[in-house]
């Protein structure tokens, strides 16, 4: 063989430039790295503005709560969140300043909470694994029928459901607001249980049918223990939007002895100007507690509530 025929034969070697990696500069360029006071500086500025929107957010909050440590004289007066002198009788006096104690109002907030806690995790669950697992006539316009009534503001069945329970001989009583709750009623929690229903494997409810279970046990005791972060998240929205409604409970509780927390608090609002500032500003620091305790306690349940159920 010949130089020239074995060069022929000899098989050529190409070296192809490597691809670029995504977000690597443009072939000719080199990236310059950014100094680190920029990097530095940029998060500085980052920080003290999300500090600057924090106090911003809390200065209604930290407001009352200073307020209600001043005497009525001084509360509009001086604007200032540190106040000269501690003054605790807003509270010892606010506790007892209605015909009730404060705390008997507290109680019947209680008694409400409780009420739509258990009629909204019960019925509602129940709809949604229905909407979610069951197969029956008309499942899609029901569940669009249901999604609607998310949309009617409470102004307008708030006069037909009036009408209804007065009817019943039920005005003045805590059950107008605790009944429809046993109705499965609210929408927006039976769309968020459908979410996590439909994020369960199918799997489970046919290896629990295989083993005997009808529906009432896979709801019982394999969609309901799976379901905890959605259970948690119903009840702490539940929990702070029940606790914190007014305008129904004014509708349906007109006897004193019947308020709950938000209408008591009105209760020191006087329109001839003898308002009780102080001790409505204390009053209302203790209603938040409740609140506070159960965000404090329940938040990691209803970030990963929210998490899963896809309500974003």
């Amino acid at each position: 063989m010949t130089d020239t025929a074995a060069r022929h034969a000899a098989p050529t070697e190409q070296t192809t430039p490597p691809a670029p990696s995504p977000g690597s500069p443009p072939a000719g360029k080199t990236r310059t790295a950014r100094p680190p006071w920029r990097r530095s500086t940029r998060s500085v500025v980052r920080h003290v503005g999300l500090v600057l929107f924090a106090i911003l957010m809390l200065y209604p909050l930290l407001w009352m709560v200073s307020s209600s440590l001043k005497p009525d004289a001084l509360i509009f007066r001086e604007t200032g969140l540190i106040p000269n002198a501690i003054d605790w009788d807003n509270y010892t006096g606010g506790w007892d300043a209605l015909a009730s104690p404060f705390g008997r109002y507290m109680i019947n907030s209680a008694i409400v909470v409780a009420g739509s806690l258990v009629g909204n995790l019960l019925t509602c669950s129940m709809a949604a694994y229905a909407f979610a697992r069951l197969e029956f006539r008309g499942r899609k316009w029901w569940f669009a029928i249901m999604l609607l009534t998310i949309m009617l503001p409470i102004h307008v069945i708030i006069v037909p459901q009036y009408v209804m329970f007065s009817q019943l001989d039920l005005i003045n009583t805590f059950w107008p607001l605790i009944l429809p709750k046993l109705l499965a009623t609210d929408a927006f929690f039976i769309f968020l249980m459908v979410q996590f229903f439909r994020g369960i494997p199918r799997e489970l409810d046919d290896a629990a049918r295989i083993d005997g279970c009808g529906h009432g046990r896979i709801y019982a005791q394999i969609m309901m223990p799976l379901a905890v972060p959605a259970l948690a998240t119903t009840a702490i929205f539940t929990f702070i939007w029940t606790w914190n409604d007014f305008f129904s409970q004014l509708i349906f509780l007109t006897r004193p002895e019947m308020y709950t927390v938000p209408i008591a608090l009105s209760a020191f609002l006087d329109s001839t100007g003898e308002s009780s500032w102080g001790s409505m500003f204390a009053m209302s620091v203790v209603s938040l507690v409740p609140i506070f305790l159960v965000f404090l306690f329940g938040q990691k349940y209803l970030v990963k509530g929210i998490a899963t159920t896809g309500i974003k």
